[in-house]
């Protein structure tokens, strides 16, 4: 007995775009539906990005305009260890600092600062409107770098987004192109089998 070895299917790339009498109307509202997803998902992606990009640009910039760098002393000797228990460790422990404005007035503040500094070591500190100390800005390349990295970040998320909204769409299409055809197929099932028992 000889077998008969089993066919293969192999897809038809781009079948919606080509001229098919079996075509129907939503095979080519779907394929423009994909087009249109592919399409949107990029633009809206790329645009995210850059604009991700630029918005984490001028927050950086907004940030270093409110700041000004300081040469401010240690009043005291700096502690030789952190404390336990801090949180967030990166090797500097807090110290009491003086620094004198630009109109003359004195101001004491708490600085991170390296362990073991001892008192009268000038450091430079940044401050605010009120005069009090707050982290460094971001500036320079490591600025460029983040906004670059939220860019980068924002970009793939929002292009995703966008496609998944469009293959929600053309899932919806597709489950009425299925109902449609059940509905044909209940009327030429019948007629159809009446054909192939009449060829017996």
């Amino acid at each position: 007995m000889t077998r008969t070895p089993p066919t293969t299917v192999t897809p038809v790339r781009l079948w919606r775009w080509r001229r098919n009498p079996l075509k129907r109307h939503s095979d080519v509202v779907e394929a423009w539906i994909v087009l249109a997803g592919w399409l949107l998902a990029l633009l809206a992606g790329v645009l995210a990005g850059v604009v991700a990009g630029r918005t984490s640009e001028s927050s950086f910039a907004a940030r270093l305009s409110q700041v000004h760098p300081v040469s401010a002393v240690l009043a005291d000797d700096a502690a030789r260890t952190p404390a336990a228990g801090s949180g967030y460790d990166d090797g500097r422990v807090w110290a009491a600092v003086r620094w004198t404005d630009a109109n003359g007035s004195a101001h004491t503040d708490r600085a991170k600062v390296f362990p073991g500094a001892p008192a009268g070591t000038r450091i430079t500190v940044w401050t605010n409107r009120a005069d009090r100390v707050v982290p460094a800005p971001v500036t320079g390349a490591s600025a460029d770098l983040q906004s670059a990295l939220t860019g980068a970040l924002v970009a793939p998320a929002v292009g995703a987004l966008v496609w998944g909204a469009g293959r929600l769409v053309r899932g919806r299409l597709i489950r009425r192109r299925m109902a449609e055809w059940d509905e044909e197929w209940k009327q030429i099932g019948p007629r159809w089998g009446n054909l192939s028992g009449g060829r017996g």
